[in-house]
């Protein structure tokens, strides 16, 4: 299997430099946060192609995976790619920041979400290897509806709210939005248990939440989302990162007085 991942990591990295490619022309680098979601749905079709696990834990596990990421992927074009969406807020404000060094940049950008793809699929690839399923595989089947309906629903609200003119500079507070400032990152990482349940807690299925866990705080995702809301939203999303959590759902806080 070695020679399988390594072979998706180079077809992987030469995708996401024709992408970058086409981003010099376009100069639209939100292309990367769907691509990273269809290069883990690409690798999940080989694993469960390749794989040494028996035949149903691996049409199992990836074609879970595959379908988490294929919709995310659909998800993530509608709302932000598709032709007349302008670039994404975090990509205006890195291309902004790195200047004439933006190719370069974004270069690297494109390259580091392959390598970040490939080893997220690799929880993917220990969930299909192993014996036939049992009640462990029932278990991350659940955690896995549970997670990519909340998911679902949460970007579906989010996109609700949106839609509406009147919201235009207001901050989301409906449904999961009440209860956590980032409800779809909270989904998104809990659906990688999914994969440790199905696997039986192989060390490889570890990988995925606390490494989502690590991208979502540290490195793309609420530092920058929540950059971009406070210069797009200002005292509204203080106000707002006052009384709602930021990740796990809980029953928001009182707004202090002014």
């Amino acid at each position: 299997m070695t020679a399988v991942v390594l072979i998706c990591g180079a077809a992987g990295a030469l995708s996401m430099l024709a992408l970058w490619l086409r981003q010099l022309r376009t100069a639209n680098a939100t292309s990367v946060d769907v691509a990273w979601s269809l290069l883990i749905a690409g690798f999940a079709v080989v694993y469960g192609l390749a794989a040494d696990g028996d035949p149903a834990r691996r049409a199992l596990a990836c074609g879970l995976a595959a379908l988490w990421a294929l919709r995310l992927g659909a998800h993530l074009f509608f709302d932000r790619v598709r032709p007349g969406h302008p670039e994404d807020g975090r990509y205006r404000a890195l291309r902004e920041h790195w200047g004439v060094a933006a190719p370069r940049g974004f270069l690297l950008l494109y390259l580091a979400q392959a390598v970040v793809a490939l080893l997220f699929s690799l929880p993917i690839l220990a969930a299909a290897q192993g014996g036939p399923l049992d009640g462990w595989a029932a278990l991350g089947v659940a955690v896995w509806i549970c997670a990519v309906a909340g998911e679902a629903l949460a970007d579906r609200q989010l996109a609700s709210f949106r839609a509406d003119p009147r919201a235009r500079g207001e901050v989301c507070r409906t449904g999961l939005w009440r209860w956590s400032r980032h409800p779809n990152y909270f989904f998104e990482w809990l659906h990688w248990f999914a994969y440790v349940a199905i696997g039986r807690g192989a060390p490889l299925t570890w990988i995925g939440p606390p490494l989502m866990l690590l991208f979502l705080f540290r490195v793309s995702g609420i530092p920058w989302t929540e950059a971009q809301a406070l210069r797009t939203r200002g005292e509204n999303y203080r106000r707002y990162q006052s009384t709602t959590s930021v990740f796990l759902p809980w029953p928001p806080r009182e707004e202090p007085l002014s």
